[in-house]
């Protein structure tokens, strides 16, 4: 880290993991298999990150590995269509049929950037709606009252960010339709961009009416419905937030789970939008990596081998770990609610539910600096942050949630003084 420290500014190549919501150093990881990472000075962690959520089979799983050995041995890149593309899209196509047409790329934020680009075209209007706390990338739009990182560094904005590109991003708070409608009424809406359960403030389920509210007023409105599920994609249900909620959005993002741990993402959603995109239209969006052989066989291998039964079985042993973990804090006389969907879950240091940042902010983020931290000492690691969300994968079996239940026990009790 001293040498990472002279080269790259804190030390690292993304903000989170500087631990500077936690405190304290963070580690340097040497490898992973299954649910456990090993860092550089031999110790290990049952790790509930995942890379911050792609590796929904674990670590370094033979399927992706044999795929990747595979396509590596016939070239790494070519900017020329293959056809492991294809075969990726109609992967992801067969899940999420209301992706009509798609375009991969090699990044979330890539994703969520030219989402509201190819909805600002169709629409003809400039203004876009996202929601406090909620994080689609380090795109300047996207960078007003976020989460995520921006969040955890407690930046209300970034700097960087032209004030008159800010002026087009208004918020509302998350579950809250009226702020919604107001803002609606204000401002003609290009797009109302939301992450269908919050992952980037911590685990955040929207209420019963607020997806369904939202799909209304973009259909009132004229503005396009888009659903960031670069994270909750594959993850809250084999569909996504359509199967999940039974709200269909008009552009949808995806990242992590189809990239099966290598960089990609991808944005999609009604025909009728996506023929803007060009060559077939006028919005201009391109990438020289964008489809590249890597990254869709990894995609494919996990998106294959991730069946309908084994995405049941990793959701259950997630309800499992959350149920013990809130009986763990009641014995201990600690605030705490936490939730689950899919194979995401994700907790506060609160008597309250959460329904928005707002409330997140609420919970005891000083309690979870010391769990973290106790955490880890016992082999445990969760994301260094109040405002993230945590992941399972099919590697957590049995033996590892028990293991962990165990360790967090300790770690709570230790955390609490006691």
């Amino acid at each position: 880290m001293e040498r990472a420290r002279r080269l790259f500014p804190g030390g690292v190549n993304s903000p989170v993991r500087a631990f500077g919501g936690v405190g304290g150093e963070p580690f340097v990881v040497e490898r992973g298999e299954g649910a456990r990472i090993w860092d550089v000075d031999g110790r290990e962690y049952i790790d509930f990150v995942l890379s911050w959520g792609p590796l929904v089979l674990g670590h370094a799983p033979p399927v992706v590995l044999d795929a990747l050995a595979a396509t590596m041995a016939r070239g790494t890149s070519f900017g020329i269509p293959t056809g492991l593309e294809v075969e990726l899209a109609e992967a992801v196509v067969e899940q999420m049929p209301h992706l009509e047409m798609l375009r991969f790329v090699s990044s979330g934020t890539e994703a969520t950037m030219s989402a509201v680009r190819v909805a600002r075209a169709f629409t003809g209007r400039d203004d876009i709606l996202k929601f406090d706390g909620c994080y689609h990338g380090h795109a300047d739009s996207f960078l007003v009252r976020a989460g995520s990182g921006v969040a955890t560094l407690g930046l209300p904005n970034s700097p960087g960010v032209p004030a008159a590109l800010a002026a087009l991003t208004h918020t509302a708070p998350f579950n809250d339709l009226d702020a919604v409608r107001e803002v609606a009424r204000r401002r003609p809406l290009a797009a109302i961009v939301v992450e269908p359960v919050v992952g980037n403030s911590g685990l955040i389920a929207p209420a019963a009416e607020f997806l369904p509210g939202l799909r209304a007023i973009a259909d009132e409105t004229g503005a396009l419905l888009v659903f960031d599920e670069v994270m909750t994609g594959f993850r809250i249900a084999p569909g996504g937030a359509r199967e999940r909620f039974g709200v269909t959005a008009d552009l949808t993002t995806l990242g992590k789970v189809i990239g099966g741990g290598l960089p990609v993402a991808a944005y999609g959603g009604r025909r009728d939008v996506m023929r803007n995109v060009a060559p077939a239209g006028k919005v201009y969006q391109a990438g020289t990596l964008s489809g590249n052989p890597l990254a869709m066989a990894a995609g494919l291998a996990t998106l294959r081998a991730l069946t309908p039964a084994l995405h049941a079985r990793i959701a259950a042993r997630t309800e499992r770990l959350v149920g013990a973990l809130r009986e763990i804090a009641a014995r201990r006389g600690a605030p705490f609610v936490a939730d689950a969907a899919g194979s995401m879950w994700g907790f506060f240091f609160r008597d309250a539910p959460v329904r928005s940042y707002d409330d997140a902010k609420q919970s005891d983020v000083e309690l979870f600096r010391r769990f973290f931290h106790a955490a880890r000492e016992r082999g445990v690691y969760l994301a260094p942050s109040a405002f993230e969300a945590a992941f399972m994968s099919a590697a957590h079996g049995d033996r590892e949630v028990d293991e962990a239940l165990d360790r967090l026990d300790a770690a709570l009790g230790a955390a609490l003084g006691g």
